[in-house]
């Protein structure tokens, strides 16, 4: 088992930055692929970013490719998003997940454990 607790939502203004952590606890955190996902009101959950096990890949949705950065610390069990330039359709519930894979994942049935989610709110 993997426990995630994801933190660091809150109300932004448009344009400014956020950096979301989520801590893993549980089997051996380097091993496992992670990713961030977002729901907006009212849509489905979507993929936002993917890190790979060593921190050396990432991937990330078209929309945030470059405002937003995922990266890891595996010696402190964390993995972070960078959000910078934040607009107001970022608003959503942010979640993070756990894939028990070393590479980049992206397809949300492919992960094994999740988050609670953070809320964040960019205001215009």
């Amino acid at each position: 088992q993997v426990q995630l607790v994801e933190s660091g939502g809150g109300l932004v203004q448009a344009g400014g930055s956020l950096r979301l952590s989520c801590a893993a606890s549980g089997r051996t955190f380097s091993n496992y692929g992670m990713g961030w996902f977002r729901r907006a009101p009212g849509k489905e959950r979507d993929f936002v970013a993917a890190i790979s096990w060593s921190g050396g890949r990432t991937y990330y949705e078209a929309s945030v490719k470059d405002r937003f950065t995922i990266f890891r610390d595996n010696a402190e069990n964390t993995v972070f998003l960078q959000m910078n330039s934040v607009k107001p359709e970022d608003t959503a519930v942010y979640y993070c997940a756990a894939a028990n894979t070393p590479g980049v994942v992206i397809t949300s049935s492919q992960y094994d454990y999740w988050g609670q989610g953070t809320q964040v709110t960019v205001s215009s």
